[in-house]
């Protein structure tokens, strides 16, 4: 009685179509069949043999009897498609620091526009922002009242977001 061992991994297991020969070793020899059959027909003199169209036919029937061949269970033209891929794949990996992986982008905030309702016209409040210009007298009297026993200098926030510096003189 015959016994068949059933693999845990169906996926794994390649379909045999005649004998020992999955479809890709069938294609693989039906190529120079193909050939012959072009060779004979195209080449001249066209439907006669000629001595020169053997070498021609026999040199394809070995090249694809050898790529037929199963080493270690896979064919031959199989391990030729991974060997080319590795040879084609870049052998030099660049690191860039500026790639976009685990890094914190600063990106632009974009505002809303306001929306017309009723044809009402938006005003805008203009916000003058006033710069006072310092010299460098002022500068220095500045850095003398910081530093200055005679003087405290208290900060408190205002109520729109200002602060309010006050020097005040130590009376003793």
């Amino acid at each position: 009685m015959r016994t068949t061992v059933i693999p845990a991994q169906v996926t794994t297991i390649e379909d045999k179509i005649a004998g020992n020969l999955n479809l890709t070793q069938i294609l693989i020899l039906m190529v120079p069949v193909f050939w012959a059959t072009i060779v004979y027909t195209l080449f001249a003199p066209s439907m006669r043999l000629a001595l020169y169209k053997f070498p021609i036919i026999l040199v394809v029937l070995f090249i694809c009897l050898i790529l037929s061949l199963r080493i270690k269970g896979k064919v031959v033209l199989d391990w030729l498609f991974v060997l080319f891929r590795y040879h084609l794949r870049p052998k030099l990996y660049c690191f860039d620091k500026n790639d976009g992986y685990l890094r914190t982008l600063d990106l632009p905030v974009f505002e809303n526009k306001p929306v017309k309702l009723l044809d009402r016209k938006v005003v805008k409040n203009e916000v003058k922002i006033i710069t006072a210009k310092f010299n460098l007298g002022d500068v220095i009297k500045l850095d003398n009242l910081l530093v200055s026993p005679k003087y405290t200098v208290s900060y408190k926030s205002g109520r729109k977001g200002g602060i309010n510096v006050a020097f005040e003189k130590i009376q003793k």
